[in-house]
């Protein structure tokens, strides 16, 4: 069923002013209301003839028009008398009467409403309303060139503005690499690479790397491809004497993750940095030591080459007091070995990925995810928690961060949708994005012009030219 549009049109400070010969005064429209009823199209007017001075013997006929182009019809009229012919309307026996009849009393205060009916036209759509004012007898249609608008009808639809957009389907991942990293901080006996597992806190360190492991091969899904292990000695002593430990305690490492687990076929590797100078660059910085600029200037600089003098040159700073404090709370931490693994997990059907998506997303890739939204009503609330999950799996990707903003200009969330875009890179469907949000911001000028642009994008052409016509409709 067509929705009813009523358009009331009300006038303040200004009114319009519809006059015949100066000697016979105004008849001034002050209120108008068109609507839809039903079938008919209903039109009220409120005017005002105070100013408006009759002979006895003198009428004056109001004829409103609904016309539009080539259509047009006259509605029942308003007739203002004089007294005489006020008497003389009165007299007639008429059973069909439909005009408004008045006598008006000069000078003095006089309102005139009336209320037309007429049968809606489909042309009557888009329609203006004007006005015949025939004090000669002369009928309105002689009198046609000479009528004065009130106003215009409109009960087209309204185009509400719902801006189009096109989300970008993820490129598949041949092969879904996937990793998963640690640091053991294990503790030797000065000068050791022995691993001892009940030594201080070593099996907790220990355990960290055995769930890292465990977490891939208990996961039927995947399959570890390569294991790896970086070592890292602190400062303290010899440049030398730490190589030798960073790699052999490292390797210590990699032996017992073997004595435990089956790493047939398994790539594995071991790497090592004599001293974590970088580790204790960034210690030094996060830190409040007193002479913190200090430290962090011998850290830094190119001389001397010789790690060994630089790190004297940090035990004797200012009597060494800070060193002293280097060497009991930072440089524990800059023992350590870092390990990686990494794995492949198998592609999954789309079934398999609706259901992977609620307990483990991490194993999907975009893909997968874009290939389970495409399951459900565009727009929907599970429609959109797809591309919510894929922006939060994958924070930094272009792609999960374009339709996590496209899924948020459909859910009116615009801020957050700017958020999401900053992370997007440039493309026809990011420029509709953010011309979507201009159209939802008001901002219709700028909105089209960026439009304009990408009417010939074949990738968003068609949604460029329904936004267009959107915004046309509303301005």
């Amino acid at each position: 069923m067509k929705k009813l549009y009523t358009f009331i049109y009300m006038l303040g400070c200004t009114s319009f002013l519809y006059a015949q010969n100066p000697e016979e005064g105004t008849f001034l429209v002050k209120e108008k209301n068109a609507e839809r009823v039903g079938n008919d199209l209903v039109i009220t007017l409120k005017a005002d003839i105070s100013s408006l001075q009759l002979s006895r013997n003198q009428s004056l006929v109001c004829t409103p028009l609904v016309e539009s182009g080539d259509s047009i019809r006259a509605l029942d009229p308003i007739i203002i008398n004089g007294k005489v012919r006020h008497i003389l309307y009165e007299r007639m026996e008429r059973t069909d009467k439909k005009e408004v009849e008045i006598r008006r009393y000069n000078d003095t205060e006089q309102q005139v409403d009336c209320l037309v009916r007429t049968p809606y036209a489909d042309w009557m759509e888009k329609a203006d309303v004007t006005l015949v004012m025939d004090d000669c007898g002369c009928g309105w249609k002689a009198l046609s060139q000479n009528r004065d608008k009130l106003f215009a009808l409109n009960f087209a639809e309204p185009v509400v503005i719902d801006p189009m957009l096109v989300y970008v389907k993820p490129a598949p991942e041949e092969v879904k690499a996937r990793h998963l990293d640690g640091s053991a901080y294990l503790d030797f006996p000065v000068n050791q690479i022995t691993i001892n597992p009940d030594y201080r806190n070593n099996s907790a360190e220990l355990k960290k790397i055995q769930q890292t492991v465990e977490a891939v091969k208990n996961d039927p899904y995947a399959t570890i491809t390569s294991l790896s292990i970086k070592g890292y000695a602190s400062p303290e002593g010899t440049y030398k004497g730490n190589a030798y430990l960073a790699e052999n305690r490292a390797k210590a490492l990699l032996d017992y993750v073997k004595e435990h687990y089956d790493l047939s076929g398994v790539e594995l590797s071991v790497d090592f940095e004599p001293e974590d100078w970088e580790g204790l660059e960034a210690a030094v910085e996060k830190g409040n030591l007193p002479d913190k600029e200090e430290l962090l200037a011998i850290i830094r600089a190119d001389e001397p080459v010789d790690w060994d003098a630089r790190e004297w040159k940090l035990k004797t700073l200012n009597g060494g007091t800070s060193y002293k404090v280097l060497l009991r709370d930072v440089y524990p931490a800059l023992r350590h070995s870092d390990y990686r693994v990494n794995y492949n997990i198998r592609n999954f059907t789309v079934d398999e990925a609706k259901q992977i998506i609620q307990s483990d997303p991490s194993k999907l890739s975009l893909n997968e995810m874009f290939l389970v939204a495409e399951t459900y009503e565009v727009g929907s609330e599970p429609f959109n928690e797809v591309f919510e999950v894929a922006v939060r799996m994958y924070p930094n990707d272009p792609v999960s961060n374009l339709n996590a903003a496209i899924s948020a200009v459909n859910t009116r969330q615009l801020d957050k949708a700017k958020r999401y875009l900053a992370k997007a890179n440039d493309c026809p469907e990011k420029q509709l994005a953010e011309a979507s949000i201009l159209m939802l911001e008001g901002k219709l000028t700028e909105a089209k012009v960026l439009l304009e642009k990408l009417r010939h994008e074949p990738a968003v052409a068609a949604q460029a030219e329904e936004n267009i016509r959107q915004i046309d409709g509303q301005q």
